[in-house]
């Protein structure tokens, strides 16, 4: 974006030019019957009843409780979405709306200018040129936007409406992180309770969870993990599966901080000796998110880990999970059985449930009763009638299949098999015409019926309902703006027996955040239990031997799917290596 595609609003030094200029624009374009031109955004939710009244008249006690403004209320409490805010805000003030391509162009800036004010004033520079600046804004009708980077750069001041995700994404870029965005001035004794209630009500503990929040969900991660040390808490995000540091806060920080999750996931702030599990949901950035908590006490202080889970990103289609086509088709056939057990191995965080809620969609339908027991549900299926397990009152993965038996259901999914009692039931509800879907922590496709056996499954049952399985592992995608291509040398080519073509490597630019990764997707095995692999878990047989007898019907491992994948420009061979080297 330059400066001449967007309209001359602002004056050359004066914020009341500016905003007289932008009112003129907006009362020129809109002139329908009884429209009054708005100058401030509560007037443009007044005026054009964007929102209820009623909602509008709560988002004002939030804003003034939280200190925050109320634009970001608004779409914090999902009252509204970012895009819908900018299309609204565009057309009272008359100003163009920037794509979020817009604001990625790097720009460079003479002095250095605090995150906190940019934050603050919820705009950032992202053109410049001789005649002077473009700044995108989420609050068109904020005279001292246009005064304060006139002061900085000088000439002319124009503006463009930005969603506030992209405006902090753009701080972050432009500010290299360099900023201490969670100060708070406190002293909090972690003993006394009622002082600790007190501080978390304050603003500034709210402020501080809500921005942690806002900026993981922006940043695509999956976990926030709040770590603390002798003189800091620590701040880390789970990014395309690997943790990323991004802040350590200061020690007066540790108690307003947990003790404000704890508050907010329905745990007991006065319990700090025990582990603790809870969830809680937020309209960030106008969408609905589910967050599952947990909490563990450790030598310096209580450990969180917050689970993001995104309703808006779930994907639960197997060509979008990487399957491809005659992997889908097959894996499809398999979970389609009116009776079995499929199941999905890997280690935690590898997308298992994932893959079983798309099975579960693809197989949905009025003429089944598909029944699921999960600890916890993770995200709400249409249809689906999902049940969470509760061992605190006997409510266990067993007790839950046990009794789901009696309500003639056609499929059922469970969470994971545990214990040789649930393996138990499982394997006798197969036998008697139903569908199991569930996990399994193992390495390997072929490792789960070791597994199964250990748990004192008879062999010559398994071997008769065992329809698949199913082994997977996440893998980070290459970044497509910045990747790499480059011919392997012979050598590793021969070792890894890789075909004699071009491969991608990361390199890494502003829009991977310089990892030359962004997003991941699956490589898998799919063991299908024919009658030659059920003959050979009849004999207990190992699970090089079964790999081995399953190659003859094509079955391909780990491995060979990312290497696939990788000779696709889709993954590179170090992401393969590093996550499936040792199966």
């Amino acid at each position: 974006m330059t400066l001449s595609d967007t309209p001359d609003l602002a004056a050359q030094g004066s914020a009341t030019s500016d905003d007289s200029r932008a009112i003129g624009v907006a009362a020129s374009i809109l002139h329908a019957p009884g429209h009054s031109v708005a100058i401030s955004i509560l007037e443009v939710f007044e005026t054009r009843n964007i929102i209820s009244r009623e909602a509008l008249v709560r988002a004002q006690l939030v804003a003034t409780e939280s200190g925050e403004r109320l634009e970001a209320v608004v779409t914090r409490l999902g009252l509204l979405s970012e895009s819908a805010l900018c299309d609204h805000l565009a057309l009272a003030s008359g100003l163009p709306v920037a794509q979020s391509d817009d604001l990625r162009a790097p720009f460079a800036l003479d002095q250095p200018i605090a995150a906190d004010f940019l934050r603050d004033i919820r705009a950032v520079p992202i053109a410049r040129d001789a005649h002077g600046v473009c700044v995108a804004v989420v609050d068109p009708f904020d005279p001292f936007v246009a005064q304060s980077f006139h002061f900085v750069f000088g000439g002319q001041v124009r503006r463009v409406i930005a969603r506030a995700s992209d405006i902090d994404a753009a701080i972050e870029r432009l500010c290299q992180g360099d900023d201490q965005p969670w100060q708070i001035d406190d002293t909090a004794n972690a003993d006394d309770i009622d002082r600790l209630r007190d501080l978390i009500s304050d603003a500034p503990a709210i402020r501080a969870v809500n921005r942690l929040i806002a900026e993981a969900v922006d940043t695509r991660a999956s976990d926030i993990h709040l770590e603390p040390a002798d003189d800091s808490l620590v701040v880390r995000y789970r990014i395309d599966g690997m943790l990323r540091e991004v802040a350590r806060l200061p020690q007066a920080m540790k108690s307003a901080i947990v003790s404000r999750i704890k508050v907010v996931s329905g745990l007991d702030i006065s319990e700090r000796r025990l582990p603790q599990d809870g969830r809680l949901r937020l309209a960030v950035r106008g969408h609905e998110i589910d967050f599952r908590v947990a909490t563990s006490p450790s030598i310096h202080g209580e450990s969180v880990v917050m689970r993001i889970l995104d309703r808006s990103n779930l994907t639960l289609d197997f060509a979008a999970l990487g399957f491809d086509d005659t992997l889908a088709q097959g894996f499809a056939q398999v979970v389609g059985r009116p009776h079995g057990i499929v199941l999905v191995t890997g280690p935690t965080g590898s997308g298992k449930t994932t893959t079983l809620y798309a099975a579960l969609s693809a197989i949905n339908s009025v003429e089944r009763k598909l029944l699921t027991v999960e600890d916890p549900i993770e995200y709400r299926l249409n249809g689906v009638v999902q049940t969470q397990v509760q061992p605190s009152i006997g409510f266990t993965f067993a007790a839950a299949l046990r009794s789901f038996l009696r309500q003639d259901p056609d499929v059922i999914m469970v969470g994971e098999i545990r214990d040789t009692e649930t393996a138990q039931i499982a394997v006798q509800a197969a036998l008697t015409g139903h569908m199991i879907l569930s996990t399994l922590h193992t390495n390997t496709a072929a490792g789960a019926i070791s597994r199964l056996i250990d748990m004192e499954v008879e062999p010559f049952l398994l071997g008769s309902v065992l329809a698949g399985v199913l082994a997977q592992r996440l893998v980070r995608r290459l970044c497509m703006a910045c990747r790499e291509p480059y011919w392997p040398d012979a050598a590793l080519r021969s070792g890894l027996g890789l075909p004699d073509q071009q491969f991608h490597r990361a390199t890494g630019c502003d829009d991977c955040r310089q990892t030359g990764y962004s997003g991941r997707l699956a490589v898998f095995e799919f063991l299908v239990i024919d009658a030659a692999i059920a003959r050979l878990i009849t004999q207990r047989a190992e699970p090089g031997a079964i790999e081995a007898a399953a190659q003859q019907s094509g079955f391909h491992s780990l491995m060979r799917d990312g290497f696939s994948k990788a000779a696709a420009g889709q993954t590179s061979i170090e992401e393969i290596l590093r996550v499936a080297s040792g199966e």
